[in-house]
């Protein structure tokens, strides 16, 4: 899941925007949002959907529940429902490790980079 760089400076995503940064249909988010309470972008009259931080972070969570872990949308609702506080962490602390990893392998290819050079 590549995750836009500027999202800190920017206040709302488009869709298009949201469904890139997931690699996901926007109709996938359109679905999602009437799936999952969390996930209320903003509508202009039009019905042109702006996603806010908030937004961003229940769908993370979402797609770490459906696509990342596998579970049904019931059963991403119930988890959900049942314990939010832990499902947040939990999904917090598996994205961290992800750039963890991330971070050691690019520095292990700087490394080996480094010793063919020699």
């Amino acid at each position: 899941m590549a995750l836009n760089k500027d999202k800190n400076l920017k206040l709302y995503f488009s869709i298009s925007e949201v469904a890139q940064m997931f690699d996901v249909n926007e109709s996938t988010l359109r679905f999602w949002e009437k799936e999952f309470d969390q996930i209320r972008p903003r509508k202009t009259g039009k019905g042109t959907r702006s996603y806010r931080q908030e937004d961003i972070d229940a769908i993370r969570l979402v797609y770490h529940l459906v696509k990342e872990r596998g579970m049904t949308l019931a059963g991403a609702r119930q988890k959900l429902k049942e314990n939010p506080e832990t499902t947040i962490r939990h999904e917090e602390i598996v994205n961290r490790l992800k750039q963890i990893k991330e971070e050691l392998l690019a520095m292990k290819e700087a490394f080996e980079a480094l010793e063919a050079s020699k």
